[in-house]
């Protein structure tokens, strides 16, 4: 009987030995089964799906440009993650809210592996972000006016994201067995997100890429390589940060050996590589190619001639040099005189001295019949670039028309609007207080134009007439209509509108 007991102990320890890592992975599995169908995670994920669904489509109004796009999916995983670190605190904390820790004494697995498996269960939420990462993304990718080039490594933030806020929620029920710890450290998420002013360093690089997300504060788009944004370095930041803190909550769980504490050195030199290299100064050769772009963008555009006007762009938007060509085609359709056939030189210009750490304006061109035309499109860009057009055809250059503050504004205003769709929504669109009475700031690629109360009328009662006839008296008077100092009243009256009641005065 002594023999028996004696070798009893031997088959447990090999079979410990021999199914421990299996058991760990069936563990694995049944905790993220668990974990995917709990309710905050659901409605996480619901909220996800919505929140793709609801955003997509109307980002950057149908014309995306895919270097921006890869950004637009870091948002939206946060929620997820956060439900993730929830559960997953929650899961770790069971076996103390139903008092069976001590059960698990006689079971082959021992709690380093225990919460390793949990740490793991987090992973199949990571897979379903990047499959909601990959699907809005594709999406924007597929667009016909989709422009531009995304990084891989910008996309997999929002995954990476998932699986840091997982290791965290594993960590904290190890070092603070409580319920309580999750939800504090979500409330301190929110706070250190949108309510303190975290140190930034300067410019565009410094500490706040040590932030989980970084984003942006321009809302345009410059060239995929002027961009410059140490995405790759972030990605393995959050890698690095991620597996650290998952192997900790291993440690802190009873993990023992030189191989897990191998395995935590490697994932803090991941992690600390990738934060000091992400937060390093911009390269020189990056600073001397954006202030070229800025500056002398003719070196770095190609060229297309279309109908006799050239388009000159950034390579990245040669497709939409098409639709560009088409917005010139109507207005000069209506205009009269020279300019109805006169040749114009469309040439894309950026502000891209910083980057996209903060928007700059583009100085208007002097040189003649030059009309500037940005990276977005669609939405309210369209009239506004139909109204640079309008404008350069009746006072003969960008610069000039900054002095346009007389009769010259309606008939550019009724050239760019006229043949749009819904021209008084575009008179809407235009403007920067979206009114359609009363002066107004008209929006435009380069300095804004100014319309009095009494032009706003004016343009206002032209476009509810036959856009024909009023094409013609145009055509017919357009020397006239396109005169230095010509006044509101004298176009009204030659294009058979009531005129205003006071006088041209621009503030």
């Amino acid at each position: 009987m002594s023999a028996v007991l004696e070798e009893a102990p031997v088959t447990e320890r090999t079979a410990h030995s021999s199914g421990a890592t299996s058991a760990m992975l069936d563990l694995a599995l049944f905790e993220a089964r668990r974990l995917l169908t709990r309710i905050p995670m659901l409605l996480a994920f619901a909220a996800y799906v919505a929140w793709i669904v609801w955003r997509t489509p109307k980002f950057e109004d149908g014309f995306p440009a895919l270097q921006n796009a890869d950004r637009a999916t870091q948002s939206g995983p946060l929620l997820v993650g956060l439900a993730v670190m929830l559960c997953a605190n929650h899961a770790v904390l069971r076996s103390q809210r139903h008092d069976t820790e001590r059960h698990f004494g006689v079971l082959v697995l021992t709690p380093g592996r225990r919460t390793a498996a949990h740490v793991l269960s987090v992973v199949p939420a990571v897979l379903l972000v990047a499959v909601g990462v990959a699907g809005q993304f594709g999406w924007e990718a597929l667009r016909p006016g989709a422009v531009g080039t995304g990084s891989v490594a910008e996309l997999l933030v929002g995954p990476l994201l998932v699986l840091l806020f997982g290791a965290v929620g594993v960590l904290l029920a190890r070092l603070i067995p409580s319920g309580f710890a999750a939800p504090m450290a979500i409330v301190l998420c929110f706070f250190l997100f949108f309510a303190v002013a975290v140190p930034t360093g300067t410019g565009e690089r410094g500490t706040r890429w040590l932030a989980p997300v970084v984003g942006e504060m321009s809302s345009g788009a410059i060239p995929s390589d002027l961009m410059d944004r140490p995405a790759a370095w972030h990605a393995l930041y959050l890698l690095g940060l991620g597996l650290t803190v998952g192997l900790l909550a291993v440690v802190a769980g009873g993990g023992r050996g030189w191989a897990l504490k191998g395995a935590v050195a490697a994932a803090l030199a991941l992690a600390v590589t990738g934060g000091v290299a992400q937060t390093s100064g911009l390269p020189a050769k990056t600073v001397v190619a954006r202030a070229a772009a800025t500056n002398n963008p003719e070196k770095q555009q190609t060229c297309v001639n279309r109908d006799g006007s050239t388009y000159c762009s950034f390579p990245e938007w040669r497709a939409r040099t098409a639709t560009w060509a088409s917005v010139l085609r109507h207005v000069q359709s209506l205009a009269g005189g020279r300019a109805h056939t006169q040749p114009v030189l469309v040439r894309q210009r950026i502000y891209a001295t910083d980057g996209l750490y903060s928007d700059g304006a583009i100085d208007p061109s002097a040189n003649p019949y030059q009309v500037t035309v940005g990276t977005r499109w669609g939405g309210n860009r369209v009239p506004e670039f139909s109204a640079a057009v309008s404008s350069v055809l009746v006072a003969g250059s960008e610069k000039a028309t900054g002095g346009m503050c007389d009769g010259r504004m309606v008939t550019a205003m009724w050239l760019a609007l006229s043949w749009q769709p819904d021209p008084m929504r575009s008179l809407r669109d235009v403007r920067l207080d979206d009114s359609v009475t009363g002066s107004a700031i008209v929006l435009s690629p380069t300095d804004p134009l100014q319309m009095t109360a009494g032009q706003t009328d004016v343009v206002r009662e032209l476009l509810a007439k036959p856009q024909q006839s009023v094409a013609a008296k145009v055509k017919a008077h357009w020397a006239e209509l396109t005169a230095p100092k010509v006044t509101s009243a004298r176009v009204a009256e030659l294009l058979g509108v009531a005129a205003p009641k006071e006088a041209d005065k621009c503030d």
